[in-house]
């Protein structure tokens, strides 16, 4: 078991915000919105002070919404609510990254609503 020194980790908020931003990247890519995050959160968690608490965080709600979005097609068949689920996940895969690129930016803890806990 390797035993970490809080002391010997920087504080990084640029990166930390640069890895909630790059979830935008679903809107461009369709993909990169969780790839971006994952390698970030993967190669500096143990260097940047929050990083591990952050990347967890975005993890869970790209997952999340990934999910979302897919139980949606279903329900827009046999219902058609899931046009409305749709456009709800949308909205927050916009929004939810850039409120919380700002908290991080401060030195604030993420919160995702809509959120199903993985990691």
């Amino acid at each position: 078991m390797e035993v970490i020194n809080e002391t010997s980790k920087k504080i990084d908020t640029q990166l930390l915000v640069v890895m909630h931003l790059s979830q935008l990247l679903n809107l461009i890519t369709g993909f990169g919105g969780l790839i971006v995050p994952l390698i970030i959160w993967l190669t500096k968690k143990d260097d940047v002070v929050g990083m591990d608490e952050h990347g967890k965080s975005i993890i869970n709600f790209q997952l999340s919404m990934l999910l979302w979005a897919f139980l949606s097609i279903p329900a827009m068949l046999l219902f058609g609510l899931g046009v409305l689920t749709l456009i709800f996940v949308g909205i927050l895969t916009f929004i939810i990254p850039i409120i919380n690129a700002v908290k991080a930016n401060e030195g604030k803890p993420p919160k995702y609503i809509a959120t199903i806990r993985f990691l």
